[in-house]
């Protein structure tokens, strides 16, 4: 190859140094330079998204933290026990006559129920979970033997959402 080069004329020789050089110029931007700037454009992309993604986050969590979602807590500040609340909202919905018995647990109540209306006692469920946070850990629920459809018994543990 090195003779064959020698044995050229001298303007030969030149336009063959210059297509060396201009293939070498290309193969390396084809084969080195244009992969890695392919692949610095898709970064740089990526990097658009995820900034995009957290300015999102940031401002979802910050309207999470100024106001409390739809259905959540009202009463949110209230320092009351499981147990005035418990006794209180049954009062309220006029339930406490089907109330057989009331226990303490370690993060709650236990509120056994003799003879309720489910759907009375699914929209209290409902009304202690939303407004005082108050959620149900366990249940038993099963027909009354000596009542009309519609009417169960149940024994159910509350606990404090956290």
């Amino acid at each position: 190859m090195k003779e064959w080069y020698t044995n050229l004329a001298a303007r030969e020789q030149l336009v063959v140094t210059l297509g060396a050089v201009a293939a070498a110029i290309v193969l390396v931007w084809g084969l080195v330079w244009l992969p890695l700037d392919r692949g610095h454009d898709d970064l740089r992309a990526d990097v658009e998204t995820w900034e995009r993604s957290l300015v999102e986050l940031r401002s979802l969590a910050a309207s999470a933290n100024a106001a409390p979602p739809a259905g959540e807590r009202e009463n949110a500040g209230s320092d009351d026990s499981p147990m005035v609340v418990v006794d209180r909202t049954l009062r309220d919905r006029s339930l406490n006559s089907a109330v057989k018995r009331r226990q303490p647990t370690p993060n709650g109540i236990r509120v056994e129920f003799e003879n309720v209306a489910f759907d009375d006692l699914v929209v209290w469920l409902g009304e202690v979970q939303q407004q005082h946070g108050l959620a149900v850990q366990a249940g038993n629920l099963s027909t009354a033997s000596r009542s009309g459809p519609g009417r169960i018994n149940a024994s159910i543990t509350l606990e404090q959402m956290r």
